[in-house]
């Protein structure tokens, strides 16, 4: 996680690209809008409760036994299949055209993942490599990536019910179990699933966990969990409306191996019950250290709204390690419903800890504290198209993953970045086409065979693939 000098390329304003019959353009700025982001609207606390978070995590780990990424690789129970320079789901492109991404590797889920069958109740969305997490890409001696998936339930998966206690007392009501990751082996398609949860305190004062939610209660949904960036020993993963939520890799709970202490073969509780925990079915369970939270107020009426003069939605992120290593972040916006095409922007991180670069001062809420540490991004960028599932940014380059429905090939555009802090990239031709769905995206630097390129992931059932491609 070493830091470097970096310097940026140079550019000009944004235009349209056209390339090979692959056409992305950018539709006109919204009157109201600024033609540019601003810097002002690109600050992040951290969580009030930050301290808790950590605390909670650690009252569990005096509970429960922990077990490292590279030995649930080595237990891996689901078995998923790999290629080398070709798809190994066809299904995952568009069999219309001949124009098709170039495929260096690809790796595609275990039968009830894929959900060929439309059955299901998760679906992927942010995808990150061991060489976004460490300079020599080697987490020990695995070099492994990992995937979010979301729960959304499809088919005969509509309607499950979980058991939740309301008032001391058990109760039905249809499934929320939030966000799960898949650490996966490359080399061998082995891997497991691990559910991301949050910690709070029950009611009988000991630490318990819930699954992650767009609020953090008994009220609301799954979080969508648009991208992930691991970076050091930290998983940070996109919350749209609010900011990111950071986990830790050295806390990752082995429920199999508690004993009596814990259940993981009655999947519809969730939680520390009765003095054991559980966990909707899954052997290990991993829980949110941190938050981080913007803090300029969303001028949007609209859930997930895109505007240029108020707070960003973080739709999806990834790391830039090609020079001062930073955390991407980027919005999907739709401009047939009114938005913006959408802004990405870059954050500093510490490359000593793997932590937020908290490099300026907010206000704070917080009883005696006048102000607080916080997070300011130091570039952004208006977007030349939208539809953008994800966004990776090297050496002042930017590779845009842009989404073109359920039949459809997606694009894989680049777009130069300007001379200064912010304003509009400028596509560049040509562009890729894409898989169908296309959606977070992650950078592996090198000429590593195999493995040096871009990744990117399908989320459509049937269609689902995990892919490297050259950068265009």
């Amino acid at each position: 996680m070493k830091r470097h000098l970096r310097a940026l390329a140079r550019a000009c304003a944004a235009t349209a690209v056209a390339a090979a019959g692959l056409t992305a353009v950018a539709g006109p700025a919204h009157a109201d809008d600024p033609p540019t982001p601003s810097l002002d609207n690109y600050y992040m606390r951290p969580a009030w409760n930050q301290a808790e978070l950590l605390d909670r995590t650690k009252q569990l780990d005096a509970e429960l036994p922990k077990l490292g990424v590279q030995n649930i690789l080595n237990e891996a129970p689901r078995q998923g299949s790999t290629a080398s320079g070709k798809a190994c789901n066809p299904q995952a492109l568009d069999t219309s055209t001949t124009q098709r991404p170039d495929i260096t590797y690809s790796f595609c889920w275990d039968g009830s993942d894929s959900a060929a069958s439309g059955n299901y109740e998760w679906t992927p969305q942010g995808i990150s490599t061991v060489a976004d997490a460490q300079d020599d890409k080697y987490w020990g001696s695995a070099q492994p990536f990992v995937t979010t998936w979301y729960q959304q339930q499809h088919g005969t998966a509509v309607g499950q019910q979980c058991k939740y206690k309301k008032d001391g007392e058990w109760a039905e009501q249809t499934c929320v179990k939030g966000v799960r990751i898949s650490i996966v082996d490359p080399n061998t398609g082995k891997y497991a699933h691990v559910l991301l949860v949050y910690p709070f305190v029950n009611a009988s004062g000991n630490a318990s966990y819930m699954s992650l939610r767009t609020t953090q209660d008994e009220s609301h949904g799954s979080l969508h969990a648009g991208g992930i960036a691991w970076y050091g020993n930290y998983l940070y993963v996109a919350d749209t409306a609010r900011g990111v939520r950071v986990f830790d890799m050295r806390y990752i709970f082995d429920l199999q191996s508690a004993g009596d202490k814990a259940d993981i073969t009655d999947k519809t509780k969730i939680g520390r019950q009765d003095g054991k925990f559980y966990s909707h079915g899954y052997r290990y369970v991993m829980p949110e250290v941190a938050a981080y939270t913007n803090t300029v107020p969303r001028t949007a009426t609209a859930k997930y709204e895109c505007r240029n003069n108020s707070s960003p939605n973080t739709s999806y992120v990834s790391i830039d390690r090609s020079g001062t290593d930073h955390l991407v972040t980027g919005e999907y916006c739709e401009l047939a419903k009114g938005d913006t095409n959408g802004r990405v922007a870059a954050w500093p991180l510490n490359g000593d800890n793997g932590q937020p670069d908290l490099n300026a001062t907010c206000v704070s809420d917080l009883p005696g504290h006048e102000s607080i540490p916080c997070w300011h991004a130091d570039g952004a960028y208006a977007m030349p198209v939208d539809h953008v599932q994800g966004a990776a940014r090297y050496d002042g380059t930017w590779y845009l993953s842009q989404s073109r429905g359920e039949t459809a090939a997606g694009a894989l555009l680049h777009a130069a970045q300007p001379d200064g802090k912010t304003g509009l990239l400028r596509s560049l031709a040509p562009g890729h086409y894409a898989g169908i769905g296309p959606e977070d995206l992650s950078y592996w630097p090198g000429s590593d065979a195999g493995r040096s390129g871009l990744w990117t992931l399908t989320e459509h059932y049937g269609k689902r693939m995990v892919y490297v491609t050259p950068k265009p």
